[in-house]
């Protein structure tokens, strides 16, 4: 979370430290004396494991109008402060309870229960492209929170234009109730456009943009495959503006490719290895195809030569499930965004269907189960992978 207020923020740890200490070992109630303003967004969690949490939460702190014509009001714009309180020295497998508001109402309220500190089975949920038909996106979270997963990762295009901050009032209204209890890890896609209201909003490992996590004998590997925001400037037409996309990026991607390489050989012992990033590495929509074989020029074997369990992407509208060499690529894409035609079946395609989805998958000792749920809660795919390195 790039933006804080930081004087706010450390009396806000403070506050939580002290109350902490004095309860932790008699109550797993947790309260955090914040009484200025109501909230807008949240709380909701981030970054749990088995000893910390960061628990979000934003206020309204101003609002811009925009006129046009002298005096027509055309816009008006909230601007939102962001608070974070990180809580330590939790114990592993215990559900806690907190309140950021303290103020006698449910608004401050919500649950999480810790990890447990060896390796145990859990299940998570992954879906994307959730930015648009919030009805759909809506009766998906429904679905979801019914499932009570230990976390839920987004594959990318949480909203239609991340530099609107009503497309993120949307967003966080919708998944309220979700969020406020369970960690959401998110992947940038394109329609996020690298803006500054993501990195407010969440507060993601490491880099942010790129950044991994583990939970028991799993590997979780979030990628960035949009990389720095640019805008096409207007004078570049035909070779050069190819140009000009080929290069631009070419120093990032170089760099989180090595990053990327170094974080599997340092993990080789992970019993399963699941890498998220946005936009497909098989597509099945015409249009997408060159796209993605482009891709898979740049980023060669590489997930296969390390044994990845699963790639899980967005983008394309839909449910693909696609198998090379060992290593399952499959779209989940179905969160709310308008459905796109599946007219390209590629030779490694194994299954696939327009519908709106999402994937609960689990994981145990021996292996993970992707159960493949649509809109109306019914299953219609299931994958099973054995553990990697099994014996």
């Amino acid at each position: 979370m790039k933006y804080l207020k930081s004087i706010q923020a450390a009396f806000l740890i403070l506050v939580i430290v002290i109350g902490f200490t004095q309860c932790q070992n008699t109550d797993t109630d947790i309260n955090i004396n914040f009484e200025s303003s109501e909230i807008a967004f949240g709380p909701y969690i981030q970054q749990l494991s088995y000893k910390d949490v960061e628990i979000c939460w934003s206020t309204t702190e101003g609002t811009t109008k925009l006129y046009s014509d002298g005096d027509s009001l055309y816009s008006s714009i909230n601007q939102y402060e962001n608070h974070k309180t990180i809580i330590t020295n939790l114990e592993p497998n215990t559900t806690y309870s907190y309140d950021v508001l303290n103020d006698g109402t449910d608004n401050g309220k919500g649950e999480f229960t810790t990890a447990p500190r060896g390796i145990e089975d859990f299940h998570f949920i992954a879906l994307g492209d959730t930015r648009t038909r919030h009805d759909v996106h809506q009766k998906i979270v429904n679905g979801i929170i019914k499932r009570n997963p230990d976390f839920v990762i987004n594959t990318g295009d949480l909203v239609g234009n991340g530099n609107n901050i009503h497309d993120w009032e949307h967003f966080f209204n919708i998944n309220k109730n979700l969020m406020k209890d369970t960690p959401y890890y998110t992947v940038l896609g394109n329609h996020e456009k690298n803006s500054e209201n993501y990195f407010n909003f969440f507060s993601l490992p490491d880099k942010e943009s790129y950044y991994f996590f583990t939970r028991g004998d799993a590997l979780f590997i979030i990628l960035d495959f949009e990389g720095p925001n640019y805008q096409t400037p207007a004078y570049l037409k035909g070779e050069s503006r190819e140009k000009f996309w080929t290069n631009i990026s070419k120093d990032y991607f170089d760099t989180e490719k090595k990053w990327l390489e170094n974080v599997l050989e340092l993990n080789k012992e992970a019993g399963y290895i699941f890498v998220f990033f946005h936009p497909t590495y098989y597509s099945i929509h015409k249009s997408r195809v060159e796209e993605a074989e482009k891709r898979r020029e740049y980023w060669g074997d590489i997930f296969e030569r390390y044994q990845v369990t699963a790639v899980l992407n967005g983008h394309d509208h839909y449910y693909h499930h696609a198998v090379n060499n060992g290593t399952h690529y499959i779209v989940t894409a179905g969160g709310g965004a308008p459905l796109y035609s599946t007219d390209a079946i590629q030779p490694e395609t194994v299954n696939y269907k327009m519908i709106e989805h999402f994937v609960d998958i689990e994981v145990n000792k021996t292996n993970a189960i992707f159960n493949v749920i649509d809109i109306d809660g019914h299953q219609f795919d299931t994958i099973k992978v054995k553990r990697r390195n099994a014996k």
